[in-house]
């Protein structure tokens, strides 16, 4: 044997030995080649191909009037437009599909087959007359005779519908303006808007818009709105990517620490005279008392302000900018005199309501209620540790009482019935023993009592309840059971039909599985923790997986936003199917728990929940012996990738693979109303520190060990770039090993829109967590919806 054969035969018997050197154990026990069959059984599991699997999942329903709703009914045979009327409980087809499919077949000049029409929006104009919505259009459709449509008129500014749907309110130039629906001529209202001090503007930084924000009276009468000054106001910047000289976008977006943010003057405008009456009141925070936009389901309804049912007077609150006080105020529309009836100081931040973003369409989602008639308004305070409502005097600014008391938080209070004093509400953990995330139905009287639960099975019960509060559908499900839909009397609860039964045949037929609902406990190692975990259909006890954690830190809401059924969360059964176990735990700090629990990090967002994350894995681990503790993985999207990559530098032990999402690492660098909100207003130090360093990434990036993957969309006007970006400049300057894919003018939530980004999250873990090979460039397909 040569010298040369000599060298190279020890080398051939020394190398697994080296490679232990420089590989996880599991990779070089797997090294597997995944194909592309492999890939599309994962594929299986998406949320585009396991939603139309399941028959009859009617989880919303659409109210026509007091008395009648619409609803998709859907089956192998496709979808089924349907009419119930709640007196009788009577089942109707909402109109002639064929006909209706062929009307807009001929207006769109493209097949619309029946079994899909896609219609997201019916109005009953008269016999055989509809307006429906059609992805993002309207049209006029006449079924009575010989079946046609019309497209109907699309404006350049969108507008806001007066109650008597026959003006609508929209902005031009900075100012307010009405069209007159049925001729679509316009009028200006307001005259000394200009540039940046506009009318009803749709700006708060990360959220804007040409649609306006604002009230209509409930006569159609007058519009509540603001004027806001966002003169002084910082620009933020994107640049897009093109052939030739790139296009700058330029806004008003306020960040943490900035001395000039979002004004405004809050008006009421005389429609027919075109007069504007300026309540007396200095300018004010741009701020709702829920969430981060005035208008909170962005509907365009200014959730802080109520009218009174005569539109003589209107209530609104008003927000500190630290986010710690309250003021409810009365107004007069007419004379714009302004009285402050009471107010509320808290020590961390407050909120009107707990509804997270789960709250009921077309109800207001803060939970506080001007009673004009009574003298009285309804009040949300967790003043107790928990959310409840209490009835103050308008009068005298007094609390009359608590309404509801104990455990347990009012999330939304969806009816008030003036005559009988009895308030209806969506609430979680009243019941001992409930999942504290199943939403309930209660109702109660104004003057105290004990509260009525009107949906006592044990599931998350999604309410819609009839404009006059008559009636709700209730439809009740968990995680593992499908829906049971059915319209319910709201007096008493008793059930008058059932709309529809949830059949998962189709889906059990290619091999779904529910998840597995899991409780853990937290940091604390008392706190109950609640959660779902995913394993491949083809699980083996015997085995060890590796296990990646979705994360999403909150605070307004946790990774898992409800607990009701759905056959996909997001990825996760796909992710799992390629040989992980997939998890998503609500934390500690996050939405619909106790004052506590909520507010347990306030002032250091750098905590994401991550204490408990890695307590849950832990122990999940210790129960389930095919948990691979060495192998974990994370990822997530916005705070979901921020605290991905947090995860990386400050437990760079135990977290080996992470893949960050569009990530606001820096809250300085984002807008003031949610960071302001959670961690403080910023205080700067005489040696150079903030309040904000301990939630600052790139400060503490240089503990990266593991394989990080760091994705953003270039023209992300939600989460500026720059977050991603410090981050980026802290890893290179500390000499640190990372990927990072720049998604050219992607916007912030590109996650559905593109299925590369997916498919190569997949390939991510498969390659550094589970030590596997995946095939080379598998195709997702695109989300139908985009």
């Amino acid at each position: 044997m040569s010298l040369h054969q000599s060298i190279g035969s020890r080398v051939r018997r020394a190398m697994p030995a080296l490679l232990a050197l420089v590989l996880p154990a599991a990779a070089m026990a797997q090294g597997r080649h995944l194909t592309a069959q492999d890939y599309a059984r994962a594929a299986r599991f998406m949320p585009y191909n396991t939603e139309p699997l399941v028959d009859h999942d009617v989880q919303k329903v659409h109210w026509l009037d007091d008395q009648r709703f619409w609803f998709i009914d859907h089956d192998s045979s496709g979808d089924h437009y349907r009419v119930m009327t709640a007196p009788t409980g009577k089942v109707a087809a909402a109109f002639d599909q064929r006909a209706l499919a062929s009307a807009l077949s001929k207006v769109t000049a493209k097949p619309v087959p029946a079994s899909k029409l896609g219609i997201t929006g019916i109005q009953i104009k008269g016999a055989g007359r509809y307006q429906i919505t059609r992805k993002g259009k309207r049209y006029l459709c006449d079924l009575a005779g010989a079946a046609k449509c019309s497209r109907v008129k699309a404006h350049k500014e969108p507008g806001i519908l007066s109650p008597n749907k026959k003006l609508e309110a929209f902005i031009r130039h900075w100012n307010l303006w009405v069209r007159d629906v049925a001729t679509g001529k316009a009028r200006q209202l307001t005259f000394d808007g200009v540039k940046n001090f506009g009318y009803a503007t749709h700006n708060a930084g990360w959220v804007h818009g040409k649609r306006p924000v604002l009230n209509w009276s409930p006569d159609s009468k007058e519009i509540a709105t603001y004027q806001q000054d966002q003169r002084k106001v910082g620009d933020m910047y994107l640049v897009s990517a093109r052939i030739g000289h790139p296009k700058l976008e330029k806004w008003k977006y306020p960040l943490p620490g900035d001395q000039h943010v979002l004004m405004i003057e809050p008006v009421v405008i005389h429609v027919a005279t075109d007069k504007v009456v300026r309540l007396q009141l200095p300018p004010q925070q741009r701020l709702s008392s829920l969430c981060d936009e005035l208008s909170c389901e962005d509907d365009g309804h200014w959730d802080d302000v109520q009218w009174a049912p005569d539109g003589k007077t209107l209530a609104l609150v008003s927000t500190s900018r630290d986010r710690k006080h309250e003021w409810f105020r009365v107004a007069d529309a007419r004379t714009g005199a302004v009285r402050t009836v009471f107010e509320e100081s808290v020590r961390t931040y407050f909120n009107s309501g707990n509804s997270g973003v789960g709250a009921v369409p077309g109800v207001n989602p803060v939970a506080w209620r001007y009673l004009p008639a009574s003298h009285e308004a309804i009040w949300y305070s967790d003043r107790s540790n928990w959310g409840n409502l209490y009835l103050y005097s308008l009068k005298t600014g007094k609390l009359l009482r608590a309404i509801t008391t104990g455990k347990g938080n009012v999330t939304q209070v969806l009816h008030v019935d003036r005559r009988s004093g009895t308030v209806w509400f969506r609430a979680v953990g009243r019941t001992p023993g409930v999942n504290p995330y199943y939403e309930q139905l209660w109702k109660v009287r104004l003057r105290g009592g004990k509260p009525t639960l009107l949906t006592p099975k044990r599931c998350d019960h999604l309410i819609s309840p009839s404009p006059d509060g008559k009636y709700f559908v209730d439809a009740c499900s968990t995680p593992t059971r499908p829906p049971i839909t059915t319209l319910r009397r709201a007096r008493n609860g008793r059930i008058l039909a059932t709309v529809a039964r949830a059949d998962l045949t189709r889906l059990k037929a290619v091999g779904w599985q529910a998840p597995e609902q899991i409780v853990v406990k937290g940091r604390d190692g008392k706190t109950n923790l609640y959660g779902l975990l995913f394993k491949p259909t083809s699980f083996d006890p015997h085995k060890k997986y590796p296990i990646v954690d979705y994360i999403y830190p909150g605070p307004f809401i946790g990774s898992l936003s409800t607990f009701r059924f759905e056959p996909s969360h997001y990825d996760d059964q796909s992710l799992a199917e390629l040989g992980f176990i997939v998890v998503a735990i609500n934390g500690m700090g996050t939405q619909y728990r106790s004052a506590a629990f909520r507010q347990l990090w306030y002032g250091d967002m750098g905590d994401n929940t991550l204490p408990d994350q890695v307590a849950a894995i832990r122990e999940l681990a210790g129960r389930y012996p095919w948990i691979d503790l060495n192998r974990v993985g994370i990822w997530g999207h916005s705070g979901g990738g921020y605290a991905t990559a947090d995860a990386m530098f400050r437990y760079p032990a135990f977290f080996k693979v992470g893949w960050s999402e569009s990530g606001n690492h820096d809250n300085r660098d984002y807008e003031t109303q949610y960071s302001e909100m959670y961690q403080g207003l910023l205080v700067r130090n005489a040696n150079g520190t903030t309040n904000y360093d301990n939630q600052a990434n790139e400060l503490v990036a240089s503990h990266l060990e593991g394989h990080l993957m760091l994705t953003y969309g270039t023209m992300d006007d939600n989460v500026p770039p720059e977050n991603t970006q410090l981050v980026v400049q802290a890893l290179i300057k500390a000499n640190k090993d990372f990927d990072m894919i720049a998604i050219p003018n992607a916007r912030h939530a590109y996650g559905y829109a593109t299925p590369y980004i997916t498919r190569r999250r997949w390939d991510y873990f498969v390659r550094y967590l589970a030590g596997n090979i995946p095939p080379k460039s598998f195709a997702l397909k695109p989300w139908p919806w985009n």
